[in-house]
């Protein structure tokens, strides 16, 4: 696969992220369920991950802002392995799964450096793009999440504890999703993954 197409793919994946994120953000108010339900078994929600993935946070002053420049050291590093792979002939199942991972961890660095500055609360209300009154600062946005797939809800047999429970509970987004195929991709398909390069084999 050619370096063209690899981007092709990433701004693809790009542009499909934001533009769900930015749908969800100026029509949906946070955490309120049933807005829209695709499906019984599928929903879009939004919610907003302060951190990383799982919500997990890194505290203090500065935790945000720290997580924000690792993922940009990180994606920085994941391109220069797209490009390293297009110039060695990689398989083609390396270069999509390297641009995929690069797609989706660029796609929630944009919510983390811009969204703070260019949008308005979601919390009781329908947020503003471009508002004149921002929740936050540059480096301290928030990562969007909107897909929510309740497959399985009830409770739990008494020898489970017997409590309320839903698979598969989780929220995501496009990009966390282009993350989780990249990576899959990856450990499916290893051996065809990180094949002989082509360059290597003519040499």
């Amino acid at each position: 696969m050619s370096l063209k197409k690899a981007y092709l793919l990433v701004i693809l994946v790009l542009i499909a992220d934001q533009i769900s994120k930015i749908y969800v953000k100026t029509h949906f108010i946070y955490g309120e369920i049933d807005q829209i339900n695709v499906a019984s078994w599928f929903k879009l929600l939004l919610i907003e991950n302060e951190g990383m993935a799982w919500g997990v946070e890194i505290p203090g002053t500065y935790g945000k802002l720290i997580l924000t420049l690792f993922r940009l050291v990180a994606v920085s590093g994941i391109a220069w392995w797209l490009w390293d792979s297009v110039k060695k002939q990689s398989s083609n199942f390396l270069i999509v799964a390297v641009a995929l991972i690069l797609a989706g961890a660029f796609g929630n660095i944009i919510d983390s450096v811009f969204y703070g500055v260019i949008f308005d609360h979601s919390h009781g209300q329908v947020a503003t793009l471009f508002t004149d009154q921002p929740y936050g600062t540059w480096f301290h946005g928030k990562v969007v999440d909107m897909l929510y797939f309740p497959i399985w809800e009830g409770n739990l047999p008494s020898w489970l504890g017997g409590k309320r429970f839903t698979f598969f509970n989780a929220i995501f987004n496009l990009a966390d999703m282009a993350i989780c195929v990249g990576v899959g991709i990856l450990i499916v398909f290893n051996k065809r993954a990180f094949e002989t390069p082509e360059l290597e084999k003519q040499a």
